[in-house]
């Protein structure tokens, strides 16, 4: 799965008004159950956040892959948010998350669930890919960034 297919000025938030994990969660739900493609926003909601009860999502470098896997989408779709201001995520390297790119797919869609999210880390494991994303001004700069680094 091309990862730069699921990514679009329409389901990219700059900047993510978030100020805490579990807001930003919710807005980056909200954002694709306003785009149709998450059936059950509150349900959606409750799986990303019950995994990230389990163990952060915060990967490290400022970047936050919330995810989860349920009924309520009918194919792998992600949201991308560039927080207003950075966000604790209770990262192991304890550096406050700058990017949040959740991904919800369906229960029994395991295999493209683990390869985008291996794709979304290798994409910005890339330095420079990563401090530009941190400063993209506008979801359209965002997207322009994340799909010409893919």
């Amino acid at each position: 799965m091309q990862i730069a297919t699921l990514i679009s000025p329409d389901v990219i938030r700059v900047p993510l008004l978030a100020e805490d994990r579990r807001s930003a969660i919710r807005e980056l739900v909200e954002l694709l159950g306003a785009q149709g493609v998450v059936s059950d926003v509150e349900g959606a909601i409750e799986t990303t956040w019950a995994r990230e009860q389990e163990r952060t999502t915060g990967i490290g470098e400022g970047l936050a892959v919330p995810h989860g896997r349920c009924r309520c989408v009918n194919q792998l779709v992600l949201a991308i948010g560039r927080p207003a201001a950075p966000i604790d995520f209770q990262s192991f390297d304890q550096k406050p998350v700058r990017l949040v790119v959740l991904v919800l797919s369906p229960l029994e869609d395991t295999a493209s669930h683990i390869q985008v999210l291996g794709g979304i880390s290798r994409l910005l494991s890339d330095r420079l890919t990563r401090e530009a994303a941190y400063s993209a001004e506008s979801a359209e700069d965002l997207a322009e960034i994340l799909q010409g680094a893919t």
